[in-house]
């Protein structure tokens, strides 16, 4: 990465552009792991390339992350960037690497940003497994921000009430929860979830966060959207594994990319 991330993400911006062929974009979407099949849902595929065809972007490191970049064409006419998967902050490469798809689709010209992910839920005695929840605020405990210096941004709406209002339109059974950000890789602990539960978080994982404050600081709305797959660690007794993430995901695929499509097509 260069001095100045956002010179990156202009060039990488310009390059993205020409390879696709369009002017501007209007949404982005970064696939979370497990939701990758469910991109197909959301519109008419217009072009794929793999992000390393692009400056400043990493190959994946995870799997369930298909490292390409997506632009499709909405039944409204939307043109919708979406990233098939994502950098996360335990690969070690960095903060700038983990927000540089958002902030190459802000200089893309996209003025909303949804962020999903896989979770772990918080609150079993009200969550499924499967169920996908609106992320309404966040704790982050991950210990880094993809902001240096004395830039102060107002994370009082990171993730906009409007979109949410949207969704809920959409599908008026979707609850809220607050998502709690750690570094992973390694699963949460009991005493940690129980730790998250008592901060009043509902679900955990290991993303979103610095992506959404990057997206904030970029002039960006922003729509997070947790996939619960797995009960947090020590609230039912089983162990955790990223096989189960994806495998919820797969088994979810098909609803999730309804849910989007139709999202998308009423921003």
């Amino acid at each position: 990465m260069t001095d100045d991330p956002y010179a990156l993400a202009t060039e990488a911006a310009t390059a993205l552009k020409s390879a696709v062929g369009v002017d501007s974009f209007d949404v982005a979407l970064v696939m979370g792991s497990g939701w990758v099949p469910a991109a197909d849902a959301i519109g008419e595929t217009i072009a794929e390339i793999p992000v390393t065809d692009l400056p400043g972007f990493l190959p994946p490191a995870v799997a369930g992350h298909a490292g390409k970049v997506r632009a499709v064409r909405t039944e409204s006419g939307t043109i919708a960037l979406i990233f098939l998967g994502r950098t996360h902050l335990y690969e070690g490469r960095g903060v700038d690497p983990v927000v540089h798809g958002v902030r190459t689709a802000i200089k893309a010209g996209a003025g909303t940003i949804v962020l999903t992910n896989a979770a772990g839920g918080l609150r079993p005695e009200t969550q499924k497994v499967g169920e996908a929840v609106l992320i309404s605020d966040h704790i982050n405990l991950s210990g880094a921000s993809p902001i240096t210096g004395p830039t102060f941004v107002d994370l009082t709406d990171v993730y906009t009430p409007r979109l949410r209002d949207l969704a809920r339109e959409v599908d008026p059974s979707l609850a809220e929860g607050v998502y709690v950000a750690f570094r992973g890789p390694t699963y949460e602990t009991p005493a940690e979830v129980r730790m998250c539960r008592i901060l009043g978080g509902d679900m955990v994982g290991m993303s979103t966060v610095l992506e959404a404050i990057a997206a904030r600081e970029g002039g960006a709305e922003v729509l997070g959207i947790s996939l619960v797959t797995n009960p947090g660690a020590g609230l039912v007794g089983e162990p955790l594994n990223h096989a189960e993430v994806l495998e919820v995901g797969r088994a979810t695929a098909a609803r999730m990319g309804v849910l989007l499509s139709k999202v998308v097509g009423k921003l």
